[in-house]
């Protein structure tokens, strides 16, 4: 068999790119033998704009608009967002304001939402007197899908989301207290966390928990642990992404995640929650970290990769994947990513290694025609932007 330290060598913008060659050999090796889950991954991508489809060519209008009950307010303040990820988010202070945007985007083309809001400071968000306008909006639009971060929960308030119509419940999994305590500013527990998720997963919603890896200022603390909590309360798909801290205090700074650690925690999910369709989510560092990380997160069998990097869908196909494309904006990855779309999912395109290599020569000849025709300023591509998801998940 063909080392997979040889096949990264052949793609074009990944030949230098550090990886570690010891840890690229132990994924190869779990996908030799018999622990091997999949075969296929899915892309999301905007930069396959010659396979763009009607449904998909106007991404400037939000198919998953990110709505937020309390506006940019939040009563935690965490060290890694400080509550500016709500800030762009359409406020719906009040349910009458929620009815209103919801009616509002759905004539403009949305598929569903992401519903949200600031945390009181035991990490709930007071969703209680929006119960009833959901149930509203599904009754009047049943297909209109409505995702909700959750924040911590009961059993009694996860049967309320569930009877209001609630879609997919979305979750942060953290598993150091010592992170509870110090990045969140709260006074719960790690085992709060876990009861959140067993109360969800009673219910018939989806559940799509995420793990911000590094969330602990930069390094990884109680990502194992938060694994072993899926583990025994097993979702409908698991979301990953790694800490952006953009918004963090000078005084408490973060520092990027080490890439090859957190490639070594991607190997360690995929063993440890079988088939379960495990996403790398839109947030993770740019630059050579993004092209590390989703290297990584390649080679170690993850379902679903929302806006790759530069050739990272070729490397897939070389290394014998069935690799599906759907040239998506942000918000219809996020979309797929909260109703746990896996990679069997009928939307995109299925594409073989001669279409990838082809359309990527074809971009990068672009882009190099772009540069030449400004003096050779750099351009910043669609799809080297960093997304933000639904501003809820770094």
């Amino acid at each position: 068999m063909t080392s997979w330290n040889d096949v990264i060598r052949r793609v074009e913008p990944l030949e230098d790119v550090p990886v570690d060659p010891l840890l690229v050999e132990d994924l190869q090796a779990r996908v030799s033998g018999a622990a091997a889950v999949t075969d296929s991954v899915h892309f999301y991508t905007p930069t396959f704009k010659s396979y763009q489809t009607s449904e998909l060519a106007d991404c400037g209008k939000s198919a998953w608009p990110a709505m937020s009950i309390t506006g940019g307010d939040c009563k935690l303040a965490c060290d890694h967002c400080k509550a500016k990820i709500l800030e762009p988010m359409i406020p719906v202070r009040t349910p009458e304001d929620l009815w209103r945007e919801v009616n509002e985007v759905i004539e403009s083309g949305a598929q569903g939402m992401l519903l949200t809001g600031g945390s009181n400071h035991r990490n709930e968000v007071e969703y209680g007197p929006y119960y009833s306008t959901i149930r509203r909006i599904k009754d009047e639009f049943p297909e209109f899908r409505i995702a909700m971060h959750t924040a911590l929960v009961d059993d009694d308030i996860a049967l309320s989301m569930e009877q209001a119509g609630i879609d997919a419940a979305m979750m942060d999994v953290i598993g150091a207290q010592d992170t509870i305590t110090q990045v969140y500013h709260l006074r719960r527990s790690v085992d709060d966390f876990e009861q959140t998720l067993e109360s969800l997963v009673k219910t018939n919603m989806k559940v799509v928990p995420h793990i911000v890896v590094g969330l602990h200022y930069g390094k990884l603390l109680g990502e194992w642990n938060a694994l072993e909590m899926l583990a025994r309360h097993l979702p409908d798909a698991v979301v990953l992404v790694v800490v952006m801290p953009f918004y963090a205090p000078a005084s408490r700074p973060f520092e990027t995640p080490d890439v090859h650690a957190v490639g070594r925690f991607f190997h360690d999910a995929r063993e440890r929650l079988g088939d379960t369709p495990l996403l790398l989510g839109c947030a993770r560092p740019p630059g050579e970290a993004k092209s590390q990380i989703d290297s990584y997160a390649v080679m170690a069998g993850l379902s679903g990769i929302a806006h790759p990097a530069e050739g990272v869908v070729e490397l897939a196909a070389r290394l014998g994947k069935n690799v599906r494309v759907t040239p998506a904006c942000c918000s219809i990855a996020v979309g797929d990513e909260v109703m746990a779309e896996d990679a069997d999912s009928s939307r995109g395109i299925e594409l073989d290694l001669d279409t990838i290599v082809a359309e990527e020569a074809r971009r990068r000849e672009q882009e190099r025609k772009a540069r030449q025709g400004l003096g050779g300023i750099r351009i910043v591509t669609e799809g080297g932007a960093v997304a933000a998801g639904g501003g809820c998940h770094a």
